[in-house]
């Protein structure tokens, strides 16, 4: 099961941090992934994280945001600084277990994934 917190309503130009916990064992193994959906939009992957730590941005959030993991609290984090109104969405967080030889993540790998969070939603008001 994965439970995301952190959203909220903020202005532009703040930040926040969202966290996507993990219950159970074996959160090390596993791939995680941001992936938000707007009113009217398709869902959209933010950020990504293997196993190894690696990470993958989306253009639009590159420099603005980042994924981090803490294995130890089977969380991860996306920070998310400089916020823009069009990021204004539900997060969700995907997991998957790390069974990729590519040192990236992908974000249509996750369109399988095996655990998925409920979201948290995000309003950045300008």
């Amino acid at each position: 099961q994965l439970v995301e917190t952190g959203g909220g309503l903020v202005q532009a130009g703040e930040s926040l941090r969202l966290s996507c916990t993990a219950s159970g064992s074996g959160f090390g193994v596993y791939s995680i992934a941001w992936f938000r959906q707007a009113p009217g939009k398709e869902r959209e992957g933010v950020a990504c994280v293997k196993s190894s730590g690696s990470a993958e941005y989306a253009n639009s959030v590159k420099g603005r945001f980042t994924i981090a993991r803490a294995n130890a609290k089977n969380t991860v984090y996306l920070s998310m600084n400089d916020l823009k109104p069009e990021a204004t969405a539900v997060y969700s967080c995907a997991a998957q277990v790390d069974v990729s030889l590519s040192p990236s993540c992908s974000f249509p790998t996750f369109d399988s994934a095996d655990l998925w969070g409920q979201g948290t939603q995000v309003i950045v008001s300008s």
